[in-house]
């Protein structure tokens, strides 16, 4: 694969359909990867298996929701409940240690969460002695966690710029002996040749913790472009109360309607083709904006002046 090929990916679960954030999220990375000339991949993130299983035939309408859109992805489909091995190997490559503690242990011992929800893991288990370790293993299943070192790392970010972050001893491996998302994403992008990722500001500060292990299994970090959330009007991340509005929720609109609302709200102008909306493509900072859906239109959010890891 070329060096200076533009490479992003698209990952969703296939546990519940793909609301109008995740679509526009889609289409912007879509739009990126087409407008440099790129590749736009496809990976299907399904290791919660039992919540897969409990939400038959999603894949396939995610899938197929994509595609009505007009976005359209290079090779074939990945799918992480077929590439055990290649982060089982990726885990016997890291230093890592045993971790007992439960989530409320955690809650209680780390510091402020960040605004994704995350607790970076203050490091209880590191430092056990064989006798504590032998007491924790009776109790319940560990987890794997990496040692990271009380390391920082700084990624690039197209609307937030330089994005520094501690980088903690964050799960490989769950206690259920699940690989946990931060592993399997990281050891995929590799395989995938990812050069850019386009996805929610939900996610910027997993972001340095990502690009951290990037280069531990020996691979470059990617460009990062995260682009504003749609919210409900109470400014809250579109939930299933807010009927997470679906392609299928906006009927009878088509494809072309939620197209042209979803490329308006990106600061396009309401485009009711992918080839108008890479015409129309910009080189400001609306594009990473967030929107709000008001219940019956999308509208954009004028943008933050840098969006925050807090």
């Amino acid at each position: 694969m070329m060096g200076a090929m533009h490479v992003d990916r698209y990952a969703p679960s296939p546990t519940s359909d793909l609301h109008l954030g995740n679509l526009r999220t889609a289409l912007a990375g879509w739009l990126l990867a087409k407008a440099a000339g790129g590749q736009w991949l496809m990976r299907v993130e399904d290791l919660d298996t039992a919540r897969v299983r409990a939400a038959e035939g999603v894949e396939e309408r995610q899938l197929a929701d994509l595609h009505s859109l007009g976005l359209d992805w290079d090779g074939g489909v990945v799918r992480q409940s077929e590439r055990l091995a290649a982060y089982r190997d990726a885990v016997a490559r890291l230093p890592t240690y045993e971790c007992y503690c439960t989530r409320r242990e955690i809650a209680e011992a780390a510091s402020a969460p960040h605004g994704d929800g995350y607790r970076p893991y203050p490091g209880t288990c590191r430092d056990l002695t064989e006798a504590q370790w032998a007491a924790k293993r009776a109790t319940r299943p560990a987890a794997l966690r990496v040692d990271a070192g009380g390391a920082t790392c700084t990624v690039l970010d197209a609307h937030a710029g330089e994005v520094t972050g501690t980088v903690d001893d964050f799960v490989l491996v769950r206690g259920d002996g699940q690989y946990a998302y931060n592993l399997a994403v990281v050891v995929d992008d590799i395989a995938m040749g990812v050069t850019h990722i386009t996805r929610g500001a939900d996610l910027l500060s997993s972001a340095p913790r990502q690009a951290w292990l990037t280069r531990a299994l020996g691979g470059t970090p990617a460009a990062y472009a995260h682009v504003g959330l749609v919210t409900n009007a109470r400014g809250e991340r579109l939930a299933k109360r807010d009927g997470s509005v679906t392609l299928g929720d906006l009927s009878p609109r088509t494809s072309e309607d939620v197209l042209a609302m979803l490329t308006a709200s990106l600061g396009l102008g309401p485009c009711r083709t992918t080839e108008e909306a890479l015409a129309a493509m910009p080189g400001d900072q609306r594009f990473f904006s967030g929107a709000m859906w008001d219940g019956g239109q999308l509208v954009a959010v004028s943008a933050t002046s840098r969006m925050s890891m807090t």
